[in-house]
Order: structure tokens, then sequence, then C-alpha cells
């Protein structure tokens, strides 16, 4: 995994920020598939997933425009029924997702360190990746010897996706 100077102060930051909250959460996205499969994060957006109350949003705002983030208030407003809180670090995008059910909290439960980065397990991540159409990732995730396909089938089952199934 390589991380562009940029992505890593962002990526410091964003850690910083959540564990000063006292918050639990993990890395998902395009973060979490480098760490797992290698590649390099240099654009997009980084997504975090959080455990907190939903009142909690207004003080993540908060604290990250007090840390160097940049809070546009408009758009924390318009992406209040989204569960999600969006700062940018410098020029990078940041998504806070508030962990607002049962499968967001049981992947931060799950989660792993790799790359001294807390990132989402890989049957968590295969079943993101697996919805962002990401086929690719899926197959690299689950051809590695220790992806426990049972519990990635029985996420699919209990969220309605049982015909995924492998």
């Amino acid at each position: 995994m390589d991380l562009s100077p940029r992505y890593a102060r962002a990526i410091g930051a964003i850690g910083e920020l959540l564990a000063k909250l006292r918050l639990e959460w993990t890395f998902v996205g395009h973060v979490a598939r480098a760490a797992w499969l290698g590649g390099v994060v240099d654009g997009g957006s980084i997504d975090v997933v959080a455990l907190m109350k939903p009142e909690q949003k207004s003080q993540v705002a908060m604290m990250a425009s007090n840390r160097g983030f940049r809070v546009d208030r408009d758009e924390i407003d318009r992406s209040e029924e989204l569960d999600l809180i969006p700062l940018h670090f410098d020029d990078v995008r940041v998504h806070v997702l508030v962990a607002s059910n049962a499968l967001y909290a049981k992947m931060i439960g799950a989660a792993r360190v790799v790359n001294d980065l807390r990132v989402a397990a890989p049957e968590d991540l295969a079943l993101l990746l697996m919805l962002s159409e990401d086929a690719a990732g899926v197959r690299e995730l689950m051809s590695n010897p220790d992806f426990d396909r049972v519990r990635y089938n029985e996420t699919l089952v209990s969220i309605g996706l049982r015909d995924l199934a492998r």
C-alpha cells in the first residue's frame, strides 16, 4: 500500500480526530481496499465508518473545524438524511459515515489493523466492494485462504442478499 503525502496527512488527521472524540471507527472504501490488496491511495475520498449517536455528528464537525478540517455547514445540512459528515482536509474529501445500524456496528467491531490502519475486515470489505460492483476486488479478497466465507455468507443472508452467497 502506498499513500501519497497529502492522503497520509489526511488519514493521520482523521485518526487523531476520532481518537480524541473516543469514537470507535474503521476505514472503508479505497483505503481499506489498498490496505488489503495493495495499491496507491492518491485520489478520491477517504471513507470512515464511525460508531456514534446522531447527536454526536455536530460534535465531530465542530472538533474537526478546530483541528484543521474545512467544514461546510450547508454541505452537512444537505447530508443530514444520509448519516454522513462531509469534511475536507486540505484538498482531500473525507466522509465520516455514522454507523446507524447493526451491520456497521458489527463491521467496526470486526475491523483489523493492516499497515498501521484500522480497516474493515476482508469479509466486510468484500461485501462493500460487491455492492459497489468491484467484482475483481471481491474475487481477490475471497482468494485469500484466511477469508471467512461462512461469515461473509451469513452477512449476505442477514441483509437479504441470500442469492449472492457463495
